[in-house]
C-alpha cells in the first residue's frame, strides 16, 4: 500500500511538470519520517509531526527555513493522502479500519513571516573592501607568475572569475555554469563588442521548476575588459579549445561552485576580512553599489533576476554618504520655498 502511494504521488507531482529531482527529494523526505515514526502513513498523526520536528530542532539545529521546506514536503503527501479524489482514504479503510489524516496544521508548523531569514551579519562589501579583494586576486596572479609556480592559469582565471561575479551580479552556481557561447552582442552597448550581453541560463529556480534563464546587461567597462582579455589571452593556454565552459580547470573539467567558495574564503581570510563575508556578498554588492551610483531600481531589479522588488530592496546596503545625499536631495525642495521667501 505505501509503495502504491508513493508511486501515486510521483505521477501527481510529474503531472505538475516537477523536475525529477524535486520528486525524488520529497520522497526520500517522506521516507525519513516513516522510518522516524516506525508507522505506516495511515497511522500518522499531528503529534509525530510535533516530535520529529523537535528533533530536527534540539538534535540537528537546522534553520528555521530548512525545516519549514521538510514540513511542506510532508504537508503534500499528507494533502495528497487526504484528498478524496485519490481515493486514498476509502482503501486504507477497506484494508486495515483506518484512515490518513492531515497531520500538518498552522499550529504545528513554522510559518514564513520574513521576507529575509538569512544571517543578520550577511552583507556587501564595502567598496574598499571589494578593492582590496580584487586587488589581492590579481597580486596572485602576480606571485605565481614572479616564482614561476603552477597555478598561475588557475590564479588568473579566479581573479577574473570574481570580477565578473561582481560586474554582473551573479550567483556562484550561475557563475560556474557559464559557457564562452554565453556573451553576446547588446545593440544599446556597442563599445563592449560581443561581451555587451550575458546570457544566464541557471538563474535560480523556482522550488520544483527548471533554472530561470535572464539577459544581463554589461554595465561595468573595466570588468568587460577583464574578462575579454581572460577568454582570448589567457583561456587558450588552458588547451580545451573544444570544452564550452567559460571557466575550465587544468585538468579539464569545468570549475564547481564548492571550489569557488573555497577561493573566495581563502583571499577572504588571507586579507582577514569578516567571515560574514561569502561568494554571495558580491553580488549583494553589485546591488548596492548600482543603487549609490543611480540607477533605476527596477533595472537593478531584471539584471539580478528578482521576481519581486522586495527582493532587490533586501540586497541593497546603503553607505551612510549616500544617504545622507539622498535626504539633502528629498529635503531640499522642502527647504527652497522658505530659503526663497527669506
Amino acid at each position: 500500500m505505501v509503495e502504491a502511494m508513493m508511486r501515486g504521488w510521483r505521477a501527481q507531482q510529474a503531472a505538475r511538470g516537477l523536475r525529477a529531482e524535486t520528486i525524488g527529494c520529497r520522497e526520500r523526505l517522506v521516507r525519513r519520517f516513516q522510518g522516524f515514526t516506525n508507522e505506516f502513513p495511515w497511522q500518522w498523526g499531528p503529534k509525530e509531526v510535533d516530535e520529529w520536528t523537535l528533533t530536527l530542532t534540539s538534535e540537528r539545529h537546522l534553520a528555521p527555513s530548512t525545516i519549514r521546506g521538510y514540513q511542506t514536503d510532508l504537508r503534500l503527501f499528507s494533502e495528497y493522502l487526504t484528498d478524496g479524489r485519490y481515493g486514498w482514504a476509502a482503501a486504507c479503510q477497506e484494508a486495515f479500519g483506518t484512515f490518513p489524516v492531515p497531520i500538518c496544521h498552522e499550529w504545528n508548523t513554522i510559518a514564513h513571516l520574513s521576507e529575509y531569514e538569512g544571517s543578520p551579519e550577511a552583507r556587501p562589501l564595502s567598496r574598499g573592501e571589494l578593492q582590496r579583494f580584487l586587488d589581492y586576486a590579481d597580486d596572485q596572479v602576480e606571485r605565481a607568475s614572479r616564482t614561476k609556480r603552477k597555478g598561475a592559469l588557475a590564479a588568473y582565471r579566479d581573479a577574473t572569475l570574481f570580477k565578473v561575479v561582481y560586474g554582473w551580479g551573479l550567483r556562484r552556481t550561475e557563475t560556474a555554469k557559464l559557457d564562452l557561447l554565453d556573451w553576446g552582442r547588446n545593440p544599446a552597448a556597442p563599445e563592449f563588442g560581443r561581451y555587451g550581453m550575458l546570457h544566464v541560463r541557471y538563474g535560480k529556480a523556482m522550488r520544483g521548476q527548471p533554472p530561470r534563464r535572464r539577459n544581463v546587461a554589461s554595465v561595468m567597462g573595466w570588468a568587460v575588459e577583464a574578462v575579454a582579455d581572460y577568454v582570448q589571452d589567457i583561456r587558450p593556454r588552458f588547451g580545451m579549445v573544444d570544452h564550452p565552459a567559460l571557466w575550465v580547470t587544468e585538468r579539464g573539467g569545468r570549475i564547481k561552485p564548492a571550489e569557488i567558495n573555497a577561493r573566495f574564503v581563502c583571499y577572504r581570510d588571507a586579507l582577514q576580512l569578516p567571515k560574514a563575508l561569502t561568494p554571495h556578498s558580491l553580488r549583494h554588492s553589485y546591488v548596492t553599489h548600482l543603487t549609490e551610483d543611480g540607477a533605476d531600481r527596477r533595472f537593478i531589479q531584471e539584471q539580478v533576476g528578482h521576481r519581486c522588488d522586495t527582493s532587490t530592496a533586501i540586497y541593497t546596503h546603503v553607505s551612510g554618504d549616500f544617504m545622507n545625499t539622498a535626504l539633502r536631495k528629498a529635503l531640499g525642495p522642502a527647504l527652497e520655498p522658505a530659503t526663497t521667501g527669506q
